[in-house]
């Protein structure tokens, strides 16, 4: 019986690895910003919603922290219930944004899309920043977390937990899409948010 003739190795390339971008760095940076900035428009978006469903009549006022130009939504005065709903709006759709990008994208660290990444950036720091306002009680008056404290009638750095608990699983789940302990808190922290409407 004769041998047969030797194969040709050819090497075997995993399919596992993400391919790599040919964007150039600048073309994804922007994408990345534009990412924040729509979640900085869906953040406001929410407010204007209950604002529109409350009849509350919504105005901007500019406002400035520690110097830093910006501008708030206002609304006339309503109920502490619907004045806790407006102001947990924004944060509400940025965790339900950041919920269904992590849910269907839960490797998304290893992925090439910045314009979701900017998206879960924003979701994230953005309530970082806030909690850390509502911690120091500083920033304008018309801040969210002054507003829903003053609501439930809680000092304002219980408000900053509130909001930062569910920011702070979703970069773990983020950065460790295995843990699904910060899967199942971040969720739990969410839903018992919203569920302080009925406090």
């Amino acid at each position: 019986m004769l041998a047969s003739p030797a194969r040709a190795q050819v090497p075997v390339t995993s399919t596992d690895a993400p391919a790599a971008s040919s964007e150039h760095p600048a073309t994804s940076a922007l994408k990345f910003l534009g990412g924040g900035g729509l979640g900085l428009i869906a953040h406001e978006s929410g407010h204007l919603l209950f604002d529109g469903i409350f009849d509350a009549n919504p105005g901007l006022k500019k406002v400035s922290f520690h110097g830093i130009p910006f501008f708030a939504i206002t609304h006339d005065a309503v109920s502490p219930r619907r004045e806790f709903i407006i102001d947990s709006a924004g944060f509400w759709v940025q965790e339900a944004t950041n919920e269904l990008i992590l849910s269907r994208r839960p490797n998304l660290r290893h992925e090439d899309a910045p314009f979701l990444k900017g998206v879960v950036a924003f979701n994230v720091l953005a309530s970082v920043s806030y909690a850390g306002a509502a911690f120091a009680r500083t920033g304008p008056v018309e801040r969210d977390t002054r507003g829903m404290a003053d609501a439930l009638r809680w000092k304002e750095p219980w408000v900053g937990l509130l909001i930062l608990a569910p920011a702070i699983l979703d970069a773990v789940r983020y950065f460790n899409p295995e843990a699904r302990w910060a899967v199942w808190g971040s969720r739990a922290a969410k839903v018992g948010g919203v569920a302080l409407i009925f406090k």
